[in-house]
């Protein structure tokens, strides 16, 4: 449970008709929206910024660690890192919302329309920040690492991060790939779900109780029951109530409570310099899953606040900008302004910045790459199939 990021790449959640429902022609057109996970989705994230501005252990208020500057508010933003957990849960669930019914090239070039746009700007400019105009921060950091970056395969070329958050999308697009796999092989079922759901967490549980920590790294051992929670909750939203699905998802709690009570301490400690007891992440990690499961599975499900949505669409480029940019802010405008002015313009114009993101980059860029990724799959998957067909020996009468 690295703090140093989330995740919150997900579209805006749209739900599925459920199963047995009738579809009217106004419903298949547009289905509505899971607005209260996308008002969840922002208050995570302004909270993780809170966790990296206030109590991350980082001296750019001009003492020695974050926390010395704000010793009231830390006692409350140490807990903001938990958005990693809440973000993989929701990706889990939003993830099958994408998937769900869609072949293998749709999936990945709606994937790529998401991911990259904001994901690129991100990179080349935060590239330029710590290569250029902030190099002590960046440490080494060069040309070779941001060309490698924009690919967002980087951590395969054993090259570092141009900023320390793309960590979880490292995660995140391990956890695509897995999904896309399931699709190639016709396994994204109710069946090969269920199936994951329990088979993947246990696996990831028993390695880390072996300590074999490259079984658990390849496994993703401590994200697993977070993304099959996720994926549980779906299940249970777009095909009913089960004994089964209930009991999958309470595992799935229950070994995600055992990783976040294990690593949630250390890290209060490491990161912050706080003690903190187990029981308060796991108390969390429950409530994380009561909130996704009580915003989906129940009426509240069913509000439609328009603003929801646009706070949700901020959530991924707010990700991707908030951390150096904001340190060098910090750095630069605490001397001038003093800190009780500069945290809130600090987040102000991140939140600007990410808004502008998403309307001048995301928005007109999204669909026309996805779309384009598709039809490049379709074109490759059509001349491969030539290809073979050609190649294929004549059969006899």
């Amino acid at each position: 449970m690295s703090s140093n990021g989330t995740a919150l790449i997900d579209a805006p959640a749209t739900a599925i008709p459920k199963q047995g429902a009738e579809t009217t022609a106004s419903s298949a057109r547009r289905p509505p929206r899971l607005a209260l996970l996308d008002g969840l989705r922002f208050v995570a994230a302004a909270l993780v910024v809170l966790f990296h501005y206030t109590a991350w252990h980082h001296g750019f208020w001009g003492t020695a660690a974050a926390k010395d500057a704000w010793p009231v508010l830390s006692k409350l933003t140490v807990y903001g890192n938990m958005g990693v957990q809440l973000f993989f849960i929701i990706s889990g669930f939003v993830i099958l919302l994408s998937a769900y019914g869609k072949s293998a090239g749709r999936f990945v070039g709606s994937r790529v329309g998401r991911l990259y746009p904001a994901y690129w700007f991100a990179v080349l400019t935060t590239g330029f920040l710590v290569i250029v105009m902030w190099p002590q921060l960046g440490s080494g950091l060069g040309a070779k690492e941001l060309v490698a970056n924009l690919t967002m395969f980087h951590p395969l070329m054993e090259l570092r991060h141009i900023d320390g958050v793309y960590w979880t999308l490292w995660v995140e697009m391990r956890f695509y790939l897995l999904i896309l796999a399931l699709i190639v092989l016709r396994l994204l079922t109710i069946r090969g779900m269920t199936i994951l759901a329990v088979i993947w967490p246990v696996l990831g549980l028993a390695a880390d109780l072996m300590d074999r920590e490259v079984a658990v790294e390849n496994l993703m051992s401590e994200y697993a029951p977070l993304f099959c929670g996720g994926i549980m909750l779906f299940m249970i939203y777009r095909f009913g109530h089960s004994i089964l699905r209930w009991s999958v998802l309470a595992l799935n709690v229950g070994i995600a409570a055992y990783f976040t009570g294990v690593k949630g301490p250390a890290e209060a400690l490491e990161l912050v310099g706080y003690v903190v007891p187990a029981w308060h992440y796991w108390a969390i990690m429950v409530g994380l899953f009561a909130a996704v499961a009580l915003l989906s599975l129940t009426r509240l499900g069913n509000v439609q606040w328009r603003f929801l949505g646009i706070l949700g669409a901020l959530t991924y480029p707010v990700y991707l900008l908030h951390q150096i940019w904001g340190w060098w802010m910090i750095d630069h405008f605490t001397p001038l302004l003093g800190q009780y002015a500069t945290l809130p313009l600090v987040m102000g114009i991140v939140f600007l910045a990410a808004f502008m993101v998403n309307r001048f980059i995301e928005r007109p860029l999204a669909k026309p790459l996805a779309a384009a990724t598709t039809r490049g799959l379709g074109y490759l998957g059509t001349r491969l199939a030539l290809r073979k067909k050609a190649g294929a020996p004549a059969r006899g009468r």
